[in-house]
């Protein structure tokens, strides 16, 4: 019987290495949130301009996910995470000194390609370093356990470095996190011999994705402003279509596609994606639109604004502790389905906000409330999404929950804008006075992100039920075997 990897003490440093490239992703799709007002006064952003520097992010972080996970597989995991390292850590120094509102969203659209080099190679080398059966159960656990913090912390912290040094920090806290993932990555992992080849990767397909999902966020920011039903709104919206169209006829025809659409084949996988994609939209939609009510409503500096999250990050700590023991017992459906469940009636108390509210009383229950759902939700939907898949798409599978998750919370972030948008300009119309305009707007752009949370709990019903990695693991041996025969 083999020894436990994780009981060692490089073991263990390497799991925290691991879950600190996750975190560090997956935080800085937060950490501007709090940060958003004041960098909208110093950078003379619109507001609608504002959600660019959330969601672009998120969009090439999610387009070129796919990209990155197969750049893992053929130039080898460790070269590719240094490489996304070094990207986003350059990235984010251009973003801390831009002086135009153009250098800071470029600079952030560059941050989401190193994230997307990073993360799948991240996780490949921990399902790689992590092979037996307990070890990789603890080890996905802890990652999907970061997973669900890093929306929470990312908040707290941005609050405390834009109402500390500045704005600006929330970018130039970064590179030196970036450094020591080098330096450890150097020191920790062997270098693979594989040479530098790019005539397996599908760049046409990665462009076609990227195109096609930019072009449909383009869309949604700008519909409330040029209309919905104007020429140039449903222009943009047929040309993505077009592009995503063109998308899937390059995978079908491709010899080494980006995306083997074969991969949807199994059972449960394309449910989970889609539950990540639908809930993701609305919860971290959910902490971009708090932010704004706490600070433009309420008149909370940021970092009272970041202290407001701490009852977040002790729930979703919480459920993602709770989790594995209801999987083990009840399967990662029943989790999910009931964290989201959870998490869409929080966000609902949450959307009852008004603008005499306060945080007892407007805030804290749908927080708590929302925070036991999510812990629930990211812990177990790691499981299910792997349920059934051979081991040697188990990479690919890893990018597309990944991918699912940035390209949501982009989707999420621009059709829920525009939804408190169009009530905002209503209410405005019928004479209402701005800050209420404003806080129903609020309102409404949360109610819809807790419907979204809740259909994802429906499509949840549709995931492979597993009660252990073990599990997920012996299916994905039977998919394996079937596929050979």
């Amino acid at each position: 019987m083999s020894a436990s990897f994780l009981s060692t003490g490089r073991g263990k440093l390497v799991l925290l290495l691991l879950c600190g490239v996750a975190f560090l992703d997956l935080v800085d799709a937060s950490i501007v949130n709090v940060a958003l007002p004041s960098i909208r006064a110093d950078l003379d952003f619109s507001t609608q301009g504002l959600q660019w520097v959330p969601s672009g992010y998120l969009l090439t972080y999610g387009g070129f996910m796919l990209l990155g996970g197969r750049a893992a597989d053929l130039f080898g995991r460790r070269r590719v995470l240094l490489v996304g390292t070094t990207v986003f850590g350059v990235a984010s120094l251009a973003g801390g000194f831009a002086d135009s509102a153009g250098l800071l969203v470029g600079a952030r659209l560059v941050q989401g390609i190193g994230a997307a080099l990073m993360m799948p190679a991240a996780l490949s080398l921990l399902t790689t370093s992590f092979k037996e059966g307990s070890d990789r159960n603890k080890a996905l656990g802890a990652w999907g356990a970061v997973a669900g913090l890093a929306s929470a912390v990312g908040v707290l912290a941005g609050g405390l470095l834009t109402d500390g040094p500045g704005w600006r920090w929330v970018m130039f806290v970064n590179p030196p996190f970036c450094a020591a993932i080098i330096v450890s990555a150097l020191r920790m992992f062997e270098p693979e011999d594989k040479r530098v080849v790019l005539k397996g990767l599908d760049l046409v397909g990665a462009f076609l994705a990227t195109a096609g999902m930019l072009l449909l966020v383009f869309a949604l920011v700008k519909a409330p402003d040029q209309g919905w039903g104007s020429s140039r709104t449903v222009l943009e919206l047929a040309g993505a279509g077009v592009l995503l169209v063109a998308f899937l006829l390059n995978e079908r025809i491709t010899r080494n596609p980006l995306l083997p659409l074969s991969v949807f084949r199994i059972r449960g996988l394309a449910a989970a994606d889609f539950t990540q994609l639908v809930g993701v939209a609305g919860f971290i939609s959910m902490f971009f639109f708090l932010t704004l009510y706490m600070q433009n409503v309420l008149g909370y500096s940021p970092i009272r604004t970041g202290l407001a999250y701490v009852p977040i990050t002790v729930g979703v700590g919480m459920g993602a502790g709770m989790a594995p023991k209801l999987v083990g017992r009840i399967g990662t459906r029943p989790v999910v389905v009931v964290g989201s469940l959870i998490a869409a009636t929080g966000i609902f108390l949450l959307s009852r906000i008004k603008v005499d509210g306060t945080y007892l009383g407007s805030l804290l229950p749908g927080m708590v409330v929302m925070a036991f759902g999510l812990g629930f939700v990211f812990v177990a939907i790691t499981t299910a999404a792997n349920a059934g898949v051979p081991h040697h798409q188990a990479g690919l599978a890893a990018a597309l929950l990944n991918a699912s998750q940035q390209v949501g919370g982009a989707l999420g972030l621009a059709i829920f804008s525009a939804v408190s948008t169009a009530r905002v300009n209503h209410q405005l119309a019928h004479g209402v006075r701005p800050a209420a305009a404003f806080t129903s707007g609020l309102s409404r752009a949360l109610l819809a992100c807790a419907v979204a949370v809740a259909c994802a709990a429906l499509i949840a019903l549709r995931t492979r039920n597993v009660h252990s990695e073990a599990e997920a693991e012996g299916l994905a041996e039977v998919e394996e075997l079937v596929a050979v025969s």
